[in-house]
Protein backbone atom coordinates (compact mmCIF):
# COMPACT_ATOMS: atom_id res chain seq x y z
CA UNK A 1 0.00 0.00 0.00
CA UNK A 2 1.27 3.66 -0.69
CA UNK A 3 0.43 6.81 0.25
CA UNK A 4 1.32 10.11 0.48
CA UNK A 5 3.04 10.06 3.66
CA UNK A 6 6.23 7.42 2.12
CA UNK A 7 7.92 10.39 0.05
CA UNK A 8 11.41 8.75 -0.40
CA UNK A 9 10.43 5.68 1.05
CA UNK A 10 8.40 4.38 -1.84
CA UNK A 11 11.60 4.11 -3.79
CA UNK A 12 13.28 1.54 -1.45
CA UNK A 13 10.08 -0.19 -0.40
CA UNK A 14 9.39 -0.87 -4.43
CA UNK A 15 13.07 -2.22 -4.24
CA UNK A 16 12.78 -4.38 -1.48
CA UNK A 17 9.51 -5.96 -2.90
CA UNK A 18 9.99 -9.81 -3.62
CA UNK A 19 8.76 -10.21 -7.43
CA UNK A 20 4.95 -10.95 -7.82
CA UNK A 21 4.17 -9.13 -4.75
CA UNK A 22 1.33 -6.23 -5.34
CA UNK A 23 1.10 -2.43 -4.83
CA UNK A 24 -2.08 -0.63 -4.28
CA UNK A 25 -1.33 2.72 -5.09
CA UNK A 26 -3.34 5.18 -2.84
CA UNK A 27 -1.41 8.81 -3.52
CA UNK A 28 -5.03 9.81 -3.78
CA UNK A 29 -4.39 13.44 -2.44
CA UNK A 30 -0.84 13.90 -4.65
CA UNK A 31 -1.21 16.74 -7.39
CA UNK A 32 1.61 14.96 -8.82
CA UNK A 33 -0.43 11.54 -8.46
CA UNK A 34 -0.69 10.41 -12.59
CA UNK A 35 2.94 10.99 -12.98
CA UNK A 36 3.91 9.33 -9.80
CA UNK A 37 1.78 6.23 -10.76
CA UNK A 38 4.27 5.78 -14.48
CA UNK A 39 7.06 5.94 -12.06
CA UNK A 40 5.73 3.30 -10.09
CA UNK A 41 4.25 1.43 -12.65
CA UNK A 42 7.93 1.40 -14.96
CA UNK A 43 9.57 0.05 -11.87
CA UNK A 44 6.87 -2.89 -11.22
CA UNK A 45 6.91 -3.68 -14.94
CA UNK A 46 10.51 -3.96 -14.50
CA UNK A 47 10.63 -5.94 -11.08
CA UNK A 48 7.22 -8.51 -12.00
CA UNK A 49 5.18 -6.39 -9.28
CA UNK A 50 1.37 -6.14 -9.86
CA UNK A 51 0.08 -2.84 -9.74
CA UNK A 52 -3.51 -1.83 -8.64
CA UNK A 53 -4.81 1.94 -8.35
CA UNK A 54 -8.10 3.16 -7.09
CA UNK A 55 -10.96 4.89 -7.62
CA UNK A 56 -11.36 2.41 -10.86
CA UNK A 57 -11.93 5.23 -13.19
CA UNK A 58 -8.13 5.86 -12.60
CA UNK A 59 -7.20 2.78 -12.86
CA UNK A 60 -9.11 2.44 -16.28
CA UNK A 61 -7.29 5.60 -17.46
CA UNK A 62 -3.83 4.66 -16.14
CA UNK A 63 -3.96 0.93 -17.69
CA UNK A 64 -3.73 -0.56 -14.39
CA UNK A 65 -3.91 -4.22 -13.59
CA UNK A 66 -6.69 -3.33 -11.01
CA UNK A 67 -8.07 -1.56 -8.98
CA UNK A 68 -8.77 -0.76 -5.24
CA UNK A 69 -12.36 0.24 -4.38
CA UNK A 70 -15.29 -0.67 -3.94
CA UNK A 71 -16.79 0.18 -6.87
CA UNK A 72 -18.90 -3.20 -8.81
CA UNK A 73 -17.86 -2.73 -12.35
CA UNK A 74 -16.00 -5.33 -13.94
CA UNK A 75 -14.15 -3.25 -16.53
CA UNK A 76 -10.95 -4.44 -14.76
CA UNK A 77 -8.40 -7.70 -14.59
CA UNK A 78 -8.54 -7.12 -10.69
CA UNK A 79 -10.47 -5.82 -8.65
CA UNK A 80 -9.85 -5.38 -4.81
CA UNK A 81 -11.56 -4.55 -2.06
CA UNK A 82 -11.00 -2.56 1.43
CA UNK A 83 -13.17 -4.45 4.36
CA UNK A 84 -12.95 -3.34 7.40
CA UNK A 85 -16.37 -5.14 8.63
CA UNK A 86 -18.69 -8.34 7.89
CA UNK A 87 -21.59 -6.44 6.29
CA UNK A 88 -18.74 -4.58 3.91
CA UNK A 89 -16.95 -8.27 3.70
CA UNK A 90 -20.45 -9.82 2.20
CA UNK A 91 -20.74 -6.88 -0.06
CA UNK A 92 -17.44 -6.83 -1.32
CA UNK A 93 -17.87 -10.44 -2.33
CA UNK A 94 -21.39 -10.03 -3.44
CA UNK A 95 -20.00 -7.21 -6.15
CA UNK A 96 -17.47 -9.84 -7.19
CA UNK A 97 -13.94 -8.68 -5.51
CA UNK A 98 -10.91 -11.18 -6.17
CA UNK A 99 -9.25 -10.05 -3.22
CA UNK A 100 -9.97 -8.39 -0.14
CA UNK A 101 -8.22 -6.31 2.27
CA UNK A 102 -9.35 -6.59 5.67
CA UNK A 103 -8.23 -3.94 7.85
CA UNK A 104 -6.98 -2.78 10.36
CA UNK A 105 -5.99 -5.80 12.30
CA UNK A 106 -3.63 -3.57 14.57
CA UNK A 107 -3.28 0.05 15.34
CA UNK A 108 -1.89 2.26 12.55
CA UNK A 109 -0.64 5.22 12.29
CA UNK A 110 -2.23 5.67 8.40
CA UNK A 111 -5.90 5.32 10.19
CA UNK A 112 -4.58 6.77 13.49
CA UNK A 113 -7.34 6.32 16.00
CA UNK A 114 -9.83 3.47 14.06
CA UNK A 115 -10.30 0.52 16.64
CA UNK A 116 -7.95 -2.73 15.57
CA UNK A 117 -9.66 -5.89 14.77
CA UNK A 118 -7.33 -7.88 17.16
CA UNK A 119 -6.51 -11.47 16.17
CA UNK A 120 -10.04 -12.88 17.67
CA UNK A 121 -12.21 -10.58 15.60
CA UNK A 122 -9.81 -10.30 12.60
CA UNK A 123 -10.16 -14.45 12.53
CA UNK A 124 -13.91 -14.14 13.31
CA UNK A 125 -14.13 -11.88 10.38
CA UNK A 126 -12.76 -14.01 7.86
CA UNK A 127 -13.82 -17.03 9.19
CA UNK A 128 -16.42 -17.74 6.25
CA UNK A 129 -14.84 -15.34 3.02
CA UNK A 130 -14.83 -17.33 0.23
CA UNK A 131 -12.18 -14.67 -1.42
CA UNK A 132 -8.50 -14.65 -0.73
CA UNK A 133 -8.06 -12.29 2.16
CA UNK A 134 -4.88 -9.93 3.01
CA UNK A 135 -4.20 -8.85 6.00
CA UNK A 136 -3.51 -5.09 6.72
CA UNK A 137 -3.44 -2.53 9.19
CA UNK A 138 0.04 -2.69 11.64
CA UNK A 139 1.03 -5.42 9.89
CA UNK A 140 4.79 -6.68 9.90
CA UNK A 141 6.41 -9.70 9.00
CA UNK A 142 6.47 -11.32 12.52
CA UNK A 143 2.30 -10.18 13.04
CA UNK A 144 1.40 -12.04 9.95
CA UNK A 145 3.25 -14.68 10.47
CA UNK A 146 1.16 -14.61 13.56
CA UNK A 147 -1.58 -14.80 11.69
CA UNK A 148 -0.43 -17.74 9.69
CA UNK A 149 -3.37 -20.14 10.96
CA UNK A 150 -5.84 -18.03 9.59
CA UNK A 151 -5.20 -18.74 6.33
CA UNK A 152 -4.59 -15.72 5.17
CA UNK A 153 -3.01 -15.11 1.52
CA UNK A 154 -1.20 -12.50 2.15
CA UNK A 155 -0.41 -9.12 4.10
CA UNK A 156 0.08 -5.56 3.05
CA UNK A 157 1.73 -2.77 4.79
CA UNK A 158 2.79 0.68 4.61
CA UNK A 159 4.96 1.72 7.58
CA UNK A 160 5.56 -2.44 7.94
CA UNK A 161 7.51 -1.82 4.60
CA UNK A 162 9.61 1.59 5.98
CA UNK A 163 11.54 3.47 8.01
CA UNK A 164 9.31 7.26 7.98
Amino acid sequence: MTDERMGEALWTSLAALPKGSGVVFRHYGSPDREHLFKAVQRIAKARRLVVVAGPEKLARHWRAVGSHSRSTHRAIRLRTAPVHSFRELIAAERSGADLLFVSPVFETRSHAGAKALGRVRFGQLIRKAKTPVIALGGMTEPKARSLGGFGIWGWAAIDGLTTF
